[in-house]
């Protein structure tokens, strides 16, 4: 007997007996409301509460799309709703405790990054944290608030190939507002099946462990909600989760609320004795600089991005973005690269 059997038996269920019928006292509830008859809404709504599929057609006939003023949806449970977010989500918790690579930070470096490893390797698990509830980082707007995005060349090719339309101006490209580059990498990286986002989500630690030749490597991070990590002082002891991975990826930006958060953790883990602290503004050298750094830090960890800056004491940029891009995308053939040259079991680098 499938569930829409039991279902339709125990909508038919017959009432409560009567307190003076002599088998009262073994009567029991039936499993849902007692009602004496049973409409076929009253079936539809129980099926959709034990998880039954509604067939298409059924939910066909009661839609409608006017906008006339008589647009009606589709009929819905509240528990429909929470549990369709909670099955995905923490399957997908449950799935990413171990990944292939995780990438700290969405912004254009993280974002870039995840785009070429998807579409390059799309048997990896790419799992990408943020610790905002909008990924995009400072990518949204160009400098001052302003909107146009100015990217030096050769980087507009990475454009062109996203289908992000711009003018050219000669020695760079102008994109009319930085949210049209940001929101159409984005929708692009969602879009490969290999990759998940956990954004509104903080890395709080970085799992170091000795490896195979008895050195400290990176072997994953330690995680939390962002609110949780927000409020440790205000509450007790608020224990975090870990997510295993053979590559980190670290793209959190220079120093700021969250911002150069492993190049820190870095010195206070006593993996490097110093920050280099980010030097002055120079276009001219800190875009070459930052895309030419990207690298393996340290064993499992690479670092990309203005991240770089402060961990190697080079210039910052300001509003240019090519550098973030190329940066990202090199820090994925890093990633390649280090995937293909260890022996990986159960997300841990043994040789």
């Amino acid at each position: 007997m499938d569930i829409t059997d039991r279902i339709d038996r125990a909508v038919t269920f017959p009432a409560r007996r009567r307190p003076d019928s002599p088998t009262s006292k073994r009567t029991m509830s039936p499993p849902v409301a007692t009602a004496t008859s049973t409409t076929e809404e009253q079936v539809f709504e129980l099926k959709k509460a034990n998880g039954v599929q509604t067939p298409a057609k059924a939910v066909d006939s009661v839609v409608v799309e006017d906008y006339a003023g008589n647009y009606k949806f589709a009929p819905i449970e509240e528990a429909e709703v929470s549990r369709a977010m909670i099955k995905r989500y923490f399957t997908t918790m449950y799935e990413r405790a171990v990944s292939d690579v995780v990438i700290v930070g969405a912004g254009s470096a993280g974002l870039s990054c995840a785009y070429h490893l998807a579409k390059t390797r799309p048997d990896l698990k790419i799992t990408i944290l943020e610790a905002n509830v909008a990924p995009g980082g400072g990518a949204w707007l160009g400098g001052q608030l302003m909107s146009a995005m100015v990217v030096r060349k050769p980087a507009d090719r990475f454009l062109a190939e996203l289908g992000v339309p711009f003018e050219d101006e000669g020695a760079f490209v102008v994109v009319k507002h930085a949210a049209l580059f940001t929101s159409t990498i984005l929708s692009k990286v969602l879009a490969f099946p290999n990759v998940v986002l956990m954004n509104a989500t903080a890395v709080e630690d970085l799992i170091v462990r000795e490896d195979f030749q008895g050195k400290q490597r990176v072997g994953g991070v330690v995680t939390n909600w962002t609110l949780v990590a927000l409020n440790h002082d205000t509450q007790s002891c608020m224990d975090p989760n870990t997510i295993t991975a053979p590559v980190i990826v670290s793209a959190t930006g220079h120093d700021g609320p969250m911002g150069a958060f492993s190049a820190k953790r870095l010195v206070s883990s006593g993996l490097l004795k110093e920050l280099g602290n980010m030097r002055g503004l120079d276009m001219n050298r800190a875009e070459p600089a930052i895309v030419n750094g990207t690298r393996e830090v340290t064993p499992g960890l690479i670092m990309t991005g203005m991240e770089l800056s402060e961990h190697d004491g080079s210039n910052r940029m300001g509003p240019t973005f090519g550098a973030m891009m190329a940066s990202g995308i090199k820090a994925a053939h890093e990633a390649i690269r280090i995937l293909d040259s260890a022996q990986i079991t159960n997300g841990k680098v043994i040789g």
